[in-house]
């Protein structure tokens, strides 16, 4: 008996259920089957300006009501940042009527109340944004305003520091000039004492020159001075002048230049007849190449007094005195020329 061939499986039968869960583990009513949905110009309402939102079966608005929140905030969000960035009000946006998100899962559960248009969202916030943005600029202005102020309070305290340093400045110049016044001052006094001082001193050395030239006198007169203290040749046996030459005629009166007691009075060899005065410090004063001696040992003389003459006795070339000066006796004599002038006397 012949028999008919069993029909092909069918792939896929929509009326039983699936033994893979969707994703809970157990099988739910509301998963499916779903219906292919190809969208039209006639499926798809035209905008209309607003944001609308098609009605959702059962638990579609339940699903969906996430991812549009979601969009909602983030175009709320949106249009506060523009309106907080820009100062102006928030622009309204248009989107297109949106299929019911329920309808993709089931279109056998009851319909739910609509959700609200997105376009109520922008009429909702409209006068919160104004006031947002009224607040948003206050708080601008006020930020300006302390900006305005903080440089304000920077530029006073800059020119507050400046004209100190301009004072100080000025202050430490003046100083300055006033110590450099003073300094200057001082330096004139300083000199004015200085010369005030010296002529003082010249005054005075003038004074005691004057009274030891009352006490002091010079050893002869009508004289010219031949020979002075130091000069080299070989006339000398020292082989230089030790002392000072009054060149006067023969007989000349030789005199004492200060008190004090005669020491030594004869022939001297190469001095030829020779007196020495010792005075009253022990300073020697020789008187050499006399023609004759006027005084004895240990006799004591004044200023003035006659001791002997002009002669050229010794180791001469013609009438003189010579004069020398030995501090305390010493062999070593120093320039009578000298010494004399110390005494207020110019020979």
């Amino acid at each position: 008996m012949a028999s008919n061939r069993p029909a092909p499986e069918a792939p896929f039968v929509p009326s039983q259920p699936s033994g893979e869960t969707f994703g809970y583990g157990t099988h739910r009513t509301d998963e499916g089957p779903w219906e292919e949905w190809n969208p039209t110009a006639e499926t798809i309402r035209p905008v209309r300006g607003k944001h609308r939102v098609a009605k959702q079966r059962g638990g579609g608005f339940a699903r969906s009501s996430t991812v549009l929140g979601v969009g909602v905030i983030a175009a709320v969000s949106a249009g506060g940042m523009a309106s907080a960035n820009t100062g102006k009000a928030p622009v309204s946006i248009s989107m297109p009527d949106l299929p019911n998100v329920g309808s993709l899962i089931s279109d056998d559960e009851p319909a739910q109340d609509a959700a609200p248009a997105l376009a109520s969202f922008g009429s909702e916030t409209t006068t919160d944004d104004t006031s947002s943005s009224q607040a948003t600029a206050d708080a601008g202005e006020a930020l300006r305003s302390r900006i305005m102020a903080q440089a304000e309070s920077q530029q006073t305290q800059i020119e507050t520091k400046a004209k100190a340093a301009a004072e100080a400045a000025a202050a430490k110049a003046q100083a300055d000039a006033v110590a450099k016044a003073e300094k200057e001052a001082k330096a004139k006094a300083d000199a004015a004492k200085e010369k005030a001082a010296a002529a003082a001193k010249e005054k005075a050395e003038t004074a005691r020159l004057a009274e030891l030239a009352t006490q002091y006198t010079l050893p002869t007169s009508s004289y010219t001075i031949t020979s002075t203290f130091g000069q080299s040749g070989s006339m000398w046996s020292s082989g230089y002048h030790t002392g000072l030459d009054f060149a006067a005629p023969t007989g000349t009166l030789i005199k004492a230049v200060h008190s004090g007691t005669i020491t030594e009075a004869g022939w001297a060899g190469s001095y030829g007849y020779r007196t020495i005065l010792t005075l009253d410090d022990g300073t020697e004063i020789w008187f050499c190449h006399q023609s004759s001696i006027s005084v004895s040992v240990g006799q004591q003389v004044g200023t003035g007094d006659v001791i002997g003459r002009v002669g050229a006795t010794g180791n001469v070339t013609g009438p003189h005195l010579h004069l020398e000066v030995h501090p305390n006796g010493s062999s070593n004599g120093v320039d009578p020329g000298a010494w004399l002038r110390s005494v207020g006397l110019n020979p």
